[in-house]
């Protein structure tokens, strides 16, 4: 590994994010890197189709401007992170070549593309800084043979960007040492989502209006994919089993759950259970700021960390998140910053829901709740990242 001083930074992701690029755009305004990030696949900047959603998406906020960026050939028959070959891009390791970067920052490395990279930089000997996410939470350790795969793996990578607590228990039980390991937090565009943008409050009043809701009403918000492993069934019964006065549960999202959640909607009280279609990036804001509990009750083992709730914390909404949520170690402390229950414990989500209602129900521990989540979110911001990232760089 040749020591740099790296000022030409190639960055590998899948596909343009409203997470990453605005993080792309800060670094490219507030450090002196040469970055250019090359992308694998177009989701997110052309109308495609997401198979849980349902629906033809694209995102409504800028990813492309701000940053270096291009778009690598994806020849794969069916692009997507959901197989190995779904990222196929050939000319990619030529395109890196020309562009000779003194080090890579890597997304992920399970698919045909990531290996190609990777054996293009080890061949070139250009440092190569991975980044993921990934946890153990809810599984069992992999046995013996993908650990030592995994570790031998990892002991190629110069350095590794962790983004909280279950992540970097992995990174370790993966064998990447301490001195390569750097705190680089997930974190969101803080600037959309501002709760004092007087336009996401606007939007949020007329949003009650109509929707019926009083200002009293206190508002449980669900929003992602109504699919089985985010459990929105199992947090629409418990809310209905409540049945608590003065209350009310919108459901922000579409996907194969919406009949089965539309035909248990019919027992709740009227009036206490609203569905509002997938709501594009700019119109998130008004959504959190309409409710005073933001719930990510999910069972699934692929909710690596829940960016949502980083969404929902910046707007100053406490959270109530299942054990199987990848920042709750992190960002959501029991009756502090929100609340947390076992994910396959249904009397807990009842039981956690009912306190969080009435929590949001008392001013003070409302005020208290929001005080403590914005004192906790003010962490996890593009500025800390990137301060993982320096450091990271700083390590070659």
């Amino acid at each position: 590994m040749r020591k740099v001083r790296p000022a030409r930074l190639a960055i590998v992701l899948s596909h343009p994010t409203q997470y990453y690029s605005p993080w792309f755009r800060w670094l490219a305004a507030h450090t002196d890197l040469r970055l250019r990030v090359f992308y694998l696949w177009k989701f997110g900047v052309s109308e495609m189709t997401d198979p849980q959603f349902g629906k033809v998406l694209k995102w409504d906020v800028d990813l492309l401007t701000g940053y270096e960026s291009e778009f690598v050939p994806n020849v794969s028959s069916r692009p997507g992170a959901d197989h190995f070959r779904g990222f196929n891009n050939p000319e990619l390791p030529a395109r890196l070549e020309a562009w000779r970067p003194d080090a890579l920052l890597l997304f992920g490395y399970k698919w045909l593309t990531h290996l190609r990279v990777l054996l293009w930089a080890f061949r070139r000997a250009v440092p190569v800084i991975f980044r993921g996410d990934s946890h153990f939470i809810g599984r069992q350790t992999p046995g013996l043979l993908r650990i030592l795969a995994l570790r031998i793996l990892f002991r190629r990578f110069a350095a590794v960007t962790y983004v909280g607590k279950a992540n970097r228990e992995y990174f370790e039980k993966c064998g990447v040492p301490p001195r390569r390991l750097f705190f680089a937090p997930h974190s969101i565009d803080a600037s959309l989502f501002d709760s004092g943008d007087e336009r996401h409050r606007a939007a949020a009043l007329a949003l009650r209006s109509q929707l019926g809701l009083s200002a009293e009403t206190r508002v449980v918000l669900f929003a992602g994919k109504l699919v089985p492993a985010k459990q929105p069934r199992e947090l629409l019964s418990a809310f209905i089993e409540l049945a608590r006065p003065d209350t009310a549960i919108v459901l922000v999202g579409d996907g194969e759950e919406k009949p089965a959640l539309e035909a248990l909607a019919a027992a709740a009280r009227p009036g206490s259970v609203h569905f509002l279609p997938f709501a594009n990036q700019t119109e998130m804001p008004s959504r959190y700021l309409l409710a005073d509990i933001f719930a990510l009750p999910s069972r699934g083992l692929y909710e690596t960390w829940g960016l949502a709730v980083n969404e929902a914390m910046h707007m100053g909404v406490p959270c109530l998140v299942s054990d199987r949520v990848g920042c709750q170690q992190d960002l959501v402390t029991d009756g502090l910053t929100g609340w947390t229950f076992p994910a396959s414990d249904a009397a807990a989500l009842k039981g956690k829901l009912a306190a969080a209602l009435a929590a949001v129900g008392d001013a003070t521990e409302r005020e208290r709740l929001r005080a403590a989540v914005i004192a906790r979110i003010a962490g996890y911001t593009y500025e800390q990242t990137t301060s993982g990232l320096m450091a990271a760089l700083g390590s070659l």
